[in-house]
């Protein structure tokens, strides 16, 4: 048996791989194609108006790079769980937390009140994180259920404070609270939406990503619990603690792509601070296959489509839900080529020995 799937593995080289990820990446476009079609329109005018509704002017360029820095971070959040071997689909609560975490800082208007907020937005995720894994771990909840579970607490947390102690004074509005002072938003490229700082913030956490989980000792027992925690236990490794240390991982840097929202482009705390895109980052990374490496191209991509869609309704009288259909349908068809691709040569191997 290990002789076939050695085997297998050989015949699953890095050009079969990259050429079965473009055959299903082709027929996903296809697909929608198909999709546009029969919506009565031309899948070519549906292109053409996403690239003008993404890239038309500076003020949409500007929105693809705002919502592509907290996307960015809730994806290399999700690697460290995903290398460990864990589902933590509690991401989005995890943004949220970190997103009411600063803004009670910014509340409180303490000198560097920017780096503060950035700080306790990291702290906040990281603790909802853990409580997470502290569910999973001791307390056997598997850890979808635990993630989803605190969701709903969170998006509880925020319609509490919005229509509670941080109303707008007189009235309690859907719109969130009030806005902050100009002096603690982050700046932006000219009257874009797109912050220097958080677009920073994201690439250093992506390179961070790459570096800790390729080449330090604790990406290598990441690596070995997400493949087998019983047997890394045994090898001497701590994986109690290291899936303890993945959700705060994980927590918190969708904390601070929480922060980056509150801070950088809301500028108040919404009832919808997370905008999706912690599950957005779960469509992202696994189609990156979970290799932070690709991740910045398919954020930027998937980040594209979010924004590029909006003109849809205005200038084809489609559905901006449209973008949604693009990114689950990749996703979809990469991960069906994947497993047929693997189960089609591990036989091959089988054959072969």
């Amino acid at each position: 048996m290990v002789e076939a799937e050695e085997s297998g593995r050989s015949w699953l080289s890095p050009e079969r791989t990259w050429a079965i990820q473009g055959l299903a990446w082709l027929a996903a476009l296809l697909f929608v194609a198909g999709v546009i079609l029969l919506a009565g329109a031309s899948p070519l005018q549906v292109a053409a108006s996403m690239w003008q509704g993404a890239f038309g002017s500076e003020a949409q360029f500007g929105r693809v790079l705002a919502t592509l820095a907290p996307l960015v971070l809730c994806c290399c959040g999700l690697v460290f769980t995903f290398v460990a071997g864990l589902y933590n689909l509690g991401i989005e609560g995890q943004m949220v937390v970190g997103a009411i975490a600063a803004t009670f800082l910014v509340r409180l208007e303490p000198p560097l009140a920017i780096t503060w907020a950035l700080l306790a937005g990291i702290l906040g995720g990281a603790g909802w994180g853990l409580l997470a894994g502290i569910l999973n771990v001791w307390g056997r909840v598997n850890e979808i259920f635990a993630g989803l579970g605190l969701n709903f607490v969170a998006q509880g947390w925020v319609l509490y404070l919005i229509f509670g102690p941080w109303k707008r004074p007189g009235v309690a509005s859907m719109s969130g609270t009030e806005l902050l002072d100009p002096r603690f938003w982050l700046p932006t490229w000219g009257r874009s939406e797109a912050s220097p700082v958080a677009l920073l913030l994201a690439l250093l956490a992506l390179a961070l990503t790459v570096l800790v989980v390729h080449n330090t000792r604790f990406g290598l027992q990441l690596r070995a619990v997400g493949k087998n925690p019983v047997a890394a236990f045994r090898l001497g490794i701590p994986a109690t603690q290291r899936l303890l240390m993945a959700f705060a991982c994980c927590g918190g840097l969708a904390g601070l792509a929480g922060a980056l929202q509150v801070l950088a482009l809301f500028h108040r705390l919404i009832p919808n601070i997370s905008s999706n895109l912690g599950f957005l980052a779960l469509l992202v990374v696994m189609l990156a296959g979970f290799n932070p490496l690709l991740i910045l191209p398919i954020a930027f991509f998937f980040s594209s489509l979010n924004i590029g869609s909006l003109q849809l309704p205005l200038s084809l009288q489609l559905e901006s839900s449209l973008a949604g259909i693009i990114q689950g349908s990749l996703v979809l068809f990469v991960l069906l080529a994947q497993g047929i691709s693997r189960r089609y040569f591990l036989t091959k191997g089988k054959q072969n020995t």
